[in-house]
């Protein structure tokens, strides 16, 4: 006998499963976001088998050291995206790419496949939230409409996999997975259960064509990929779209990617004709103020295996309210709290009746210890009011002892600060010594940086 489906209440959030409503989910603790679906089908969310189909009664096993035939990527021609790919998309893989809204998604995933296209790789692009003509504008205005890209604006599930297989191709877009829905279930496009089935079922076909697959994915107000989270681990890898749109940037971060690097960045320049990979990455967060003045240092950050140098911007000031501020742009503030507090306690610095304001330029976000020392140069030279000397770069961790402890990668971010035309670096101890056109200053403690960049300052 089939069994029969069931209903149950699944949060939108989180993806947990509920036997009866309730206004809070007990999984991720959101609130008024479970949905009743319809649960008990296939798995997947076709059609179960009919009966008398015959399947296989064993999976097949084969050894570990067999000799397989490893498929060449398919390099998409753009720099900046083989980069984080890992040199290039691998055949019979899916990759989840997310976003926020207008950030450029698919302009650039429609760049992708239009450049593709032209070098004679079958291509596939399936929208559900365009029409074809909104797409064929978009194509004018990129230049790119010659391209031989196959278009299709669907959202059946059952309609779209029968379409690719007679295609057969060996790239395809979905846009997005968000819109996709089977027939098979009752649940509406977007939730739970429907973006968990297209997915699988589209991995799975990718998996079994040898195609490479990119599906978008919609991000909640948090940043995260909307949908269940099984998603991102169907997937081989999953990139986050981002970018501030008071900027032309736009940054294509790693966060997994089973056939390469899982900590590169690919930086792309929004232009009147699309997305092109940046002239110069690695200076792209520099301010262009030339005028030298306090609460300013440059940072040398490590992006995968690129030195990206940013600039972090302080501001103290005495507080006129009786509980100081502490606003934090493009860092952690539990660091910057830390620091703080490693100031006091062991430089001698007192800042507790300041307002205290730390921004990275550019829209750029630090997340690596080693921006604490240009973090402090910043607050030091604000703090003195005199700014710090002239193409200097600052880059250590700061523990909560006030010693600076070494970072990865020191050589690299050193010569890439020389190329950029930087004369000074003030690093942790155990750094290279001697770089072309670089005075170096080792700094063994943070009282030894407070010293150097705001020598009044300590118990002023």
């Amino acid at each position: 006998m089939a069994k029969t489906a069931t209903t149950a209440f699944v949060c939108q959030s989180c993806g947990e499963v509920h036997s009866k409503w309730s206004g809070k989910c007990n999984g991720c603790g959101e609130w008024n976001t479970l949905v009743e679906e319809t649960i008990g089908g296939a798995p997947g969310g076709l059609a179960a088998p009919k009966a008398g189909t015959k399947r296989s009664s064993k999976a097949e096993f084969v050894a570990l050291n067999a000799e397989t035939e490893t498929p060449a990527r398919i390099v998409m021609g753009v720099e900046e995206l083989d980069r984080v790919f890992g040199g290039g998309i691998v055949p019979s893989s899916a990759t989840l790419i997310g976003g926020d809204p207008g950030i450029g998604k698919s302009t650039l995933l429609l760049q992708v496949a239009a450049r593709l296209a032209r070098n004679g790789v079958k291509t596939v692009y399936v929208s559900g939230e365009e029409a074809a003509a909104q797409i064929q504008e978009r194509a004018k205005r990129l230049k790119v409409a010659e391209s031989p890209v196959d278009l299709a604006t669907e959202t059946d599930l059952r309609k779209i996999l029968s379409a690719l297989k007679a295609a057969n191709p060996d790239f395809v877009v979905i846009d997005s997975i968000q819109t996709m829905w089977s027939d098979s279930l009752e649940a509406a496009p977007g939730s739970v259960s429907q973006v968990r089935a297209c997915a699988q079922e589209l991995t799975r076909w990718a998996k079994k064509s040898g195609a490479a697959l990119v599906l978008v994915g919609h991000v909640t107000k948090e940043g995260n990929i909307a949908g269940p989270r099984v998603v991102e681990h169907m997937v081989d890898a999953v990139f986050y779209f981002e970018g501030e749109r008071g900027h032309q940037f736009r940054i294509l971060r790693a966060v997994k990617n089973r056939f390469g690097p899982t900590d590169e960045i690919g930086i792309f320049e929004m232009h009147q004709y699309g997305l092109a990979p940046a002239k110069e990455p690695s200076a792209l967060f520099l301010s262009a103020d030339g005028d030298a003045e306090g609460g300013a240092a440059v940072f040398a950050a490590m992006e995968g295996s690129r030195p990206v140098l940013a600039e972090v911007q302080a501001l103290v000031a005495k507080s006129a309210y009786g509980t100081p501020r502490r606003s934090v742009v493009g860092w952690d503030g539990g660091r910057l709290a830390m620091l703080l507090a490693v100031l006091e306690a062991r430089c001698g610095i007192s800042l507790a009746g300041m307002d205290v304001y730390l921004s990275v330029a550019g829209g750029y976000r630090i997340g690596e210890p080693a921006g604490d020392l240009g973090a402090a140069a910043a607050l030091l030279t604000s703090l003195a009011d005199m700014p710090v000397p002239e193409r200097s770069v600052f880059f250590g961790e700061v523990a909560l002892s006030g010693a600076v402890r070494p970072v990865a990668r020191m050589e690299q971010r050193l010569k890439e600060a020389a190329r950029l035309g930087f004369t000074h670096a003030y690093v942790p101890e155990g750094s290279p010594t001697s770089v072309d056109g670089l005075t170096i200053t080792p700094i063994k403690r943070l009282i030894d940086l407070a010293q150097l960049l705001a020598p009044d300052a300590q118990n002023a």
